[in-house]
């Protein structure tokens, strides 16, 4: 049966500390298997145009909601390697991963914003390269704990901490195949995926002789009264449509389908609808891969 999870939003003015309580509480209480967050550190007009103020730091605020569930998995989506120094994400990660029972997966991405960069220091045209040296700095860390003999524990158990590589470039499927335990791209359009990004995923696997990574894919979450129109994106329509889709992502072999309701542009959310929608489309996928006994 394949896994859900939902991307709870860490930013805007409707998201105080008791929202996201409940948007945690609702995860884990509404049988979702993972809920993830997202990352920016600078909130420049570029990013603010997509993601308002404020925006809570996924770590601080997973740290956190570790404390206030049980069973769900926490993760990110993605954390923005660039922005940080990686012996630095190593250690937070490993210890959130620790604390939380081992239930934190980071989701790792590259970046797209060129004022956030800039704002930061980081440099916006390497954003890949870095990417892929914090990444191998990270996991060495996990997996050493010591880095030119300085001790950068703690280790996570099993050595490493569960990877998601988001993006839908070559860098990014390359990426994935070395240094991740799953591929996470994000909305993509299921024709290309089909067509172009998983062949280019078993075809990366094959050139390095590695395991084909899990796919996870984050997919849009707009439940609508009327079926949409043909030229929609994946997983916005009606609960067919949706529920047709994420089938759809089963049958190309997805592991996990995260559930994404947040709008292309910011406005005032309503997130007990969001919510409303998110269970009715759980429901739906669970009734729809229910054997028919069961039924």
């Amino acid at each position: 049966m394949i896994r859900l999870g939902v991307n709870v939003p860490n930013f805007g003015p409707e998201s105080t500390y008791d929202a996201l309580l409940g948007w945690a509480r609702f995860a884990e209480d509404g049988g979702f298997d993972t809920f993830v967050v997202s990352d920016h550190v600078v909130l420049t007009p570029e990013v603010a145009a997509v993601y308002p103020e404020p925006f809570h730091d996924p770590f601080v605020l997973l740290g956190w909601l570790a404390g206030q569930t049980s069973r769900v998995r926490l993760g990110t989506s993605v954390v923005l390697l660039p922005y940080r120094h990686p012996l630095h994400t190593a250690r937070m990660s490993a210890m959130l991963h620790l604390m939380s029972g081992g239930r934190f997966v980071l989701g790792v991405g590259a970046g797209w914003s060129a004022t956030e960069f800039a704002a930061l220091g980081a440099d916006y045209a390497r954003r890949g390269p870095v990417t892929d040296e914090y990444l191998a700095t990270i996991t060495e860390a996990w997996a050493r704990e010591q880095v030119d003999g300085a001790w950068t524990g703690p280790r996570p158990a099993g050595g490493r901490v569960p990877v998601w590589v988001g993006g839908a470039s070559r860098r990014a499927i390359r990426r994935a195949v070395r240094s991740g335990g799953a591929w996470h791209p994000i909305n993509p359009d299921l024709g290309w995926l089909r067509d172009r990004g998983l062949p280019a995923l078993r075809a990366e696997a094959a050139e390095q002789g590695r395991p084909v990574p899990e796919l996870v894919v984050r997919m849009k979450a707009r439940l609508r009264a009327e079926p949409a129109g043909p030229e929609r994106p994946a997983g916005v329509g009606s609960l067919g449509q949706i529920v047709g889709d994420v089938a759809a992502l089963a049958a190309l072999g997805a592991a996990e389908v995260i559930l994404d309701p947040n709008p292309d542009r910011p406005r005032p959310r309503d997130y007990a609808a969001e919510q409303r929608a998110l269970g009715e489309i759980r429901a739906a996928v669970r009734e729809l891969s229910a054997p028919a006994a069961a039924r």
